[in-house]
């Protein structure tokens, strides 16, 4: 390589940020002498194709050692030449077709050659663990773009004829010929005239020219393998890895999401904690206890450091909602008080999260949890066929539901309804963690289980806002009209709070007929 290695990091100019460019593109490799079809005459909607400026491109290509970021499918480079020279960070999009990427871009300005913007490679902790991001390589590109135009004159695509020639030390170590399709806005169809080049002999490719240069060990498997699919006849040690492997790798996916900023983003990786510590806990008999406490507390702690942003979020949206209940002049008193508290207090959670997000403990815990998808620290029992084991495990966590619900009184307590929304938690995650192994039964009993959260859930949030709306209320600054609306609105959450109870009471009969018709292991 002939840039310094040297791993540096400085910010972007005051003010900046990554600008999030949808890409939509399809890739074809051909061989040096192939001919580009004669796209206009071929009747697949593309009424003019104009060449545009041959363009020189030079990009450097940064990632891990061990090619953490290919692996997860994630592309980092920064790019001299052409229109949108910067520095680039391409992410795949969850659900969506590989050929569709988020890409940040940054100017040039925010980094020289070397020095690697924070504001990006903090992006992409959850993926390099903190391990340095280095260059990698080294691709030169010849481009000869052509804009491809409908009959009405609008340009839907971008086609670029590449010759890349990579390099290593200075010296280029291989060349290639490359066709990209890329779509101009959100909607355009590449279908035809991908069809049309494939037609005339190029082949689809999902390698970027870097992964090219690399050969196979940029396209091996990330740090945490997707889950293997499991039968009630295989050992329960399979089943557990699934499990594990399929919340690490969400929680790590929602953890890029959050430095994004993305929406949900904080409530699906805790929502992702909360599953796999609850997952470790059914799984108890079959897992190393000290390994899956020293787990469990961490994911707790992440949890709790999300939990704030989140739980004002919701706070907040529920509050305003409900406030429209009372009438246009009492729901801006209350709303002139509730807003500003609760989006001071909503800023300051989310800078606390995100802070959290970059501390060495966090890191830490990344690291344990890719070590726990690849070795799972489990017992012998686990060895047994999933059939035999697990279906008791549920059983379990429900006979602790079902305690907690004798305990429950229409005018009790609220600390007693929170703990059976906890155990009525726990419940429906351990019938989760076994749905992909005994299938239709087991979902029916997570699903009514959720029913049962998703009531629960609804009962707490209205005992915090009365709780918050009193404190508020307290405020020695509230007079006396904005007291009463707020009262109000206490009142309003206070009925919530009993019709959660009763709704709750006329859905656990049918709960209890589901779980006890559910027969895991014996089908």
């Amino acid at each position: 390589m002939s840039e310094d290695p040297t791993q540096e990091r400085t910010a972007a100019p005051k003010g900046a940020a990554p600008t999030t460019v949808r890409e939509v593109e399809v890739k074809l490799r051909v061989h040096g002498l192939f001919k580009l079809p004669d796209l206009v005459t071929a009747d697949i909607g593309v009424a003019r194709a104009k060449r545009q400026v041959t363009r020189n491109l030079a990009a450097i290509y940064y990632d891990t050692d061990d090619l953490r970021l290919f692996r997860w499918g994630v592309t980092f480079r920064r790019r001299e030449g052409g229109i949108d020279a910067g520095w680039h960070l391409k992410l795949p999009v969850k659900g969506i077709d590989s050929g569709i990427r988020d890409e940040l871009q940054l100017p040039l300005s925010a980094g020289a050659a070397g020095k690697i913007p924070v504001e990006l490679a903090g992006v992409v902790l959850p993926y390099s663990r903190g391990a340095d991001l280095r260059p990698i390589a080294q691709v030169n590109t010849e481009r000869i773009p052509y804009l491809l135009y409908s009959a009405d004159g609008t340009a839907v695509a971008e086609m670029v004829d590449d010759s890349v020639s990579i390099f290593d030390n200075g010296v280029i170590v291989e060349r290639y010929r490359e066709i990209e399709v890329e779509a101009l806005f959100d909607g355009a169809d590449l279908t035809s005239i991908v069809a049309e080049l494939e037609r005339a002999g190029a082949k689809r490719s999902t390698l970027s020219k870097a992964a090219s240069a690399l050969g196979p060990d940029a396209g091996g498997p990330p740090d945490v393998l997707e889950p293997a699919a499991v039968g009630p006849l295989d050992p329960a040690a399979e089943a557990i890895t699934a499990f594990l492997r399929k919340y690490i790798r969400a929680f790590i996916t929602q953890d890029v999401r959050v430095r994004r900023d993305l929406p949900d983003a904080v409530h699906q990786m805790r929502v992702a904690a909360r599953r796999l510590r609850s997952g470790l806990k059914a799984f108890g008999p079959l897992v190393d206890k000290q390994w899956a406490d020293g787990l469990r507390k961490e994911l707790g702690w992440a949890a709790s450091e999300l939990g704030g942003a989140r739980d004002t979020e919701v706070l907040l949206d529920r509050l305003d909602k409900h406030s429209q209940h009372l009438g246009a002049r009492d729901s801006a008193l209350v709303r002139a008080i509730i807003d500003p508290q609760l989006r001071d207090r909503l800023d300051h959670a989310r800078g606390s999260a995100i802070a959290s997000l970059s501390t060495p403990r966090h890191l830490a815990l990344l690291d344990a949890l890719v070590d726990a998808a690849a070795n799972p620290r489990l017992t012998e029992v686990a060895d047994d066929p999933s059939r035999d084991v697990l279906p008791e495990l549920v059983e379990r966590a429900f006979r602790q539901l079902a305690r907690r619900v004798k305990q429950l009184e229409l005018e009790g307590p609220a600390e007693t309804w929170h703990e059976a929304r906890i155990s009525a938690k726990r419940a429906r995650y351990s019938a989760e963690a076994v749905s992909g192994v005994f299938g239709a039964p087991a979902k029916r009993l997570a699903d009514a289980l959720s029913e049962v959260t998703e009531v629960l859930g609804d009962h707490q949030d209205a005992c915090i806002a009365q709780d918050v709306l009193r404190e508020m209320a307290a405020s020695d600054v509230i007079d006396g009209r904005t007291g009463f609306a707020l009262g109000l609105l206490h009142e309003h959450e206070f009925e919530c709070e009993i019709h959660n109870r009763l709704e709750f009471n006329r859905i656990w009969p049918k709960v209890k007929a589901i779980q006890k018709k559910t027969r895991l292991g014996h089908r």
